[in-house]
């Protein structure tokens, strides 16, 4: 069951997102930036709030997805990457992005907070934000 209401062009787009911020991290990284994303969607908080589809998410601007600017972002969405999607719109969530708003890939180690919000772990390259469940209870 859906987390978030998706049609088949909104979980290609997530998949697009997906692949183009993380696809050097494999399936597993590919899944916390799906999380983010599912997150923003979710959570209608801080900077995020009216922020209610897919399309919104992934192309705001300021505040959205580095990728969106990259050519490699506009290819197809392959197979895999649209199963991976699938997963997270479903509400599949992993750990440190299961509840994260931000993700970025400092130079070097992760600082303990960004915007104000706690880390909450890093994979290979990336590290991960999370808001309290005060400010953005939709998350939790």
């Amino acid at each position: 069951m859906a987390v978030i209401k998706a049609n088949s062009e909104d979980v290609r787009l997530l998949a697009r997102l997906m692949r183009a911020e993380a696809e050097g991290e494999g399936e597993q990284g590919m899944l916390m930036v799906g999380n983010v994303g599912v997150n923003r969607i979710l959570g209608n908080c801080l900077d995020f709030q009216n922020i209610r589809d897919m399309n919104r998410m992934v192309f705001q601007n300021p505040g959205g997805f580095e990728a969106t600017v990259k050519g490699y972002f506009y290819q197809r969405a392959r197979d895999r990457d649209i199963r991976l999607a699938q997963r997270v719109i479903n509400g599949e969530r992993v750990w440190p992005a299961s509840n994260a708003l931000w993700f970025f890939r400092p130079a070097g180690d992760c600082p303990a907070t960004w915007y104000n919000q706690q880390n909450t772990g890093r994979f290979k390259s990336h590290c991960f934000f999370s808001p309290s469940a005060g400010d953005c209870p939709a998350v939790y």
